[in-house]
């Protein structure tokens, strides 16, 4: 999805409480809002595909899997809007406003916000304790990245393409590449 900036600067409490408001959804970054735009049919496709094939798992583990619309809490000044998030904290079972604890993160790649995902994005997702994984995932041909994190600050980096198969350690799960893909025309 594409980030519009909207100008006024504003407080967390005041974002929160605007945006509960709003028709559409805003990352907050630094008292800076960005309005969050639609993406394309193939991103909304492999979204739906990968929160399909990853639901039963992550209910049967007892953890919550949001997909587009659940923002996260990243610290006291960044709020983002990931494509999909998986926590398996207790406190973010109930949670209302925003995940706080997520174990793995997911974004769908789009020409326009690629850059952002893999790198401001990505530096504030590494900020969350809770963290385990962050996967990338391509719109516009069969290309998927995973980022796990190791012991500190090392994170492994995994690169998937057609016929590989994807290992999620931290919900344990697995799939082929092309699952994402299904119905997905370039």
């Amino acid at each position: 999805m594409i980030a519009t900036p909207y100008s006024l600067p504003m407080s967390v409490e005041d974002y929160l409480l605007w945006e509960s408001q709003q028709e559409l959804r805003y990352e907050f970054v630094d008292g800076r809002v960005f309005a969050m735009t639609g993406g394309s049919l193939s991103h909304n496709d492999i979204a739906i595909n990968l929160l399909t094939a990853l639901r039963s798992t992550i209910r049967a583990q007892g953890c919550r899997i949001n997909i587009a619309d659940a923002k996260v809490n990243i610290s006291s000044t960044i709020y983002r809007y990931p494509d999909l998030v998986v926590s398996c904290d207790e406190r973010d079972r109930e949670a209302i406003d925003a995940i706080s604890s997520p174990k793995l993160i997911v974004e769908v790649l789009s020409p326009g916000t690629e850059a952002l995902d893999r790198g401001e994005k990505f530096k504030e997702y590494r900020m969350l304790s809770s963290l385990e994984e962050y996967l990338l995932i391509s719109s516009t041909d069969l290309n998927a990245e995973l980022y796990r994190r190791r012991e500190g600050r090392f994170w492994l980096y995994t690169a998937y393409q057609a016929g590989d198969t994807i290992r999620l350690e931290s919900v344990d799960f697995e799939c082929l590449v092309e699952l994402l893909y299904e119905g997905v025309s370039f």
